[in-house]
């Protein structure tokens, strides 16, 4: 653990802990002085008999020991990517986190499980032309809870928008107190 705080940075489905978005927020976290690390949920994914995307509950469970450990520490940060910022932002209210980072939210995933998220600092990057989450949808999920969004020309994938994503990472983290 630093002296800031710790991240957690949880990649997308069907991506893995290499892939850029979250290659370039640990790039971040360590330029500010923050540990992180990227856990490899790839073994979840590939389990579609448990579901359309995998193993979640595998996911949210490997989450939970990770955070809860890097919570009893100090400060915790998660950031996650489509199923990533899902994940992190249930485990936001199972243990105490300093702040989300959600990228490309999925709002309602499967149109059974709400994104739930608890009420600290959260920022969130989307595209507007998100072909699976409409943006209209992560404005109204954010709007009661004022969480600052920044919608840009892109994908689900923002992958046009990685120095994009990385900048907002980096506001989000000098903005906590140390």
């Amino acid at each position: 653990m630093s002296l800031r705080g710790h991240c957690i940075l949880s990649h997308g489905f069907e991506s893995g802990p290499d892939a850029t978005k979250v290659t370039a927020l640990a790039e971040v976290a360590e330029r500010l002085g923050w540990s992180h690390e990227r856990p490899d949920y790839t073994a979840f994914d590939a389990k579609l008999d448990m579901g359309r995307h995998g193993d979640v509950a595998g996911r949210l469970a490997q989450l939970q020991a990770l955070a809860a450990a890097r919570a009893a520490e100090g400060p915790l940060v998660l950031a996650g990517s489509s199923l990533g910022a899902w994940i992190s932002g249930r485990m936001s209210l199972q243990v105490q986190v300093r702040a989300l980072f959600l990228m490309a939210p999925p709002i309602n995933r499967g149109g059974e499980y709400p994104l739930e998220a608890a009420d600290i600092p959260t920022a969130i990057i989307h595209g507007w032309d998100d072909e699976l989450i409409p943006a209209a949808d992560v404005v109204a999920w954010a709007a009661p809870r004022r969480d600052r969004v920044l919608l840009v020309d892109d994908g689900h994938r923002l992958s046009g928008h990685v120095e994009a994503s990385a900048a907002m990472f980096a506001e989000l983290l000098a903005s906590l107190a140390p």
